[in-house]
């Protein structure tokens, strides 16, 4: 007797089979993961994009095996949650906690997740303006006041001013009273920082210490440093004493400072630190509020959506620097 097997639930998927170029990301079709319990199934409707992702696809992840589904990131619904955790139809965020790396990530129209990394959104937000924010907002907020303790009044340096995180850290830093100072090397992008909420522009040749001196004799209270290890030398000359300076970006495209010698590069009574993102910090995070600021216009990011069937087109505009916003995928 032939028993009818039930149809396999698909899904679209942007999966890299190898390392390499953004044409390494392939879209296909794939069976929907089932949840165990400690887990949720989720509909992705809106997925931010990191460089984070964009170094995994190019094989620079430690420990990261192909094929693999990209994304540190995913907004959408709650799908399916076998262990009760979450009402069907919720409206929730998810980041980190080894999304596209040790297992499939946001890059699809489905995920699933464990349930402990998994944030319920109560604002109602386009999709386009959630999908942009988990990742950015987790990354600036603990920056500037885990690693920094930014407080009102003080000086803030943000070098790497026009990435998503520098935009991002700008628009809340200036919220909560610092005076904020973003750099770029792109002197046409200098109306996009003052928009996003800088109060002065520098623009980058390699070197700003100096003219940040020039204009900022007592220099800066604190540099979020998110170019990395290229510019960490020339940041660390433009912080005060007893300032902090945190780096929390590899916009730079480097890893690693070679034969590092503190005593030749930190100034004394200058301290520097780390921003690394985290499952713990995400939940912390005040993505709510944040959102809401930003959905009545009191902060301003540029954002950039991309159909799902763009998503080469998008990593090439990632590789070369050139969108000038947080770029999101749309995935309906």
């Amino acid at each position: 007797m032939n028993i009818a097997t039930k149809p396999m639930k698909m899904m679209r998927a942007v999966v890299v089979h190898s390392p390499g170029g953004p044409e390494a990301l392939t879209i296909e079709r794939s069976p929907i993961p089932s949840p165990k319990h400690g887990q949720v199934l989720i509909r992705i409707h809106a997925f931010g994009l990191n460089r984070a992702e964009m170094f995994t696809r190019q094989g620079h992840s430690p420990g990261v095996t192909f094929p693999r589904i990209l994304g540190i990131e995913a907004t959408g619904t709650i799908s399916s949650a076998p262990g009760g955790e979450f009402v069907e139809g919720a409206v929730v965020a998810t980041v980190m906690g080894g999304m596209g790396r040790a297992f499939d990530g946001g890059y699809a129209e489905y995920m699933v997740a464990p349930v402990s990394q998994v944030k319920v959104v109560q604002v109602d937000v386009e999709w386009k303006v959630l999908g942009a924010l988990p990742e950015m907002v987790q990354t600036a907020w603990g920056a500037l006041f885990s690693s920094l303790r930014l407080g009102k009044g003080e000086k803030l340096l943000v070098r790497g001013g026009s990435s998503s995180v520098g935009l991002m850290a700008a628009a809340i830093a200036k919220h909560h009273g610092a005076f904020v100072v973003s750099t770029t090397r792109n002197e046409s992008r200098e109306e996009l920082l003052r928009a996003s909420g800088a109060h002065d522009v520098l623009i980058d040749s390699g070197s700003v210490a100096e003219e940040a001196r020039s204009r900022y004799p007592d220099g800066f209270d604190k540099v979020l440093e998110l170019v990395g290890v290229t510019t960490l030398a020339d940041s660390l000359k433009a912080v005060k004493k007893n300032g902090i300076v945190c780096t929390a970006g590899i916009v730079g495209g480097k890893w690693v400072i070679e034969q590092f010698t503190p005593n030749a590069i930190i100034p004394s009574g200058v301290y520097l630190t780390t921003y690394s993102s985290s499952v713990k910090a995400f939940m912390e995070t005040p993505l709510d509020e944040v959102a809401q600021l930003v959905k009545d216009g009191t902060m301003h990011i540029p954002i950039k959506t991309y159909k799902f069937d763009q998503i080469v087109e998008a990593h090439h505009a990632m590789d070369d620097s050139s969108a000038e916003a947080k770029m999101v995928v749309l995935t309906d």
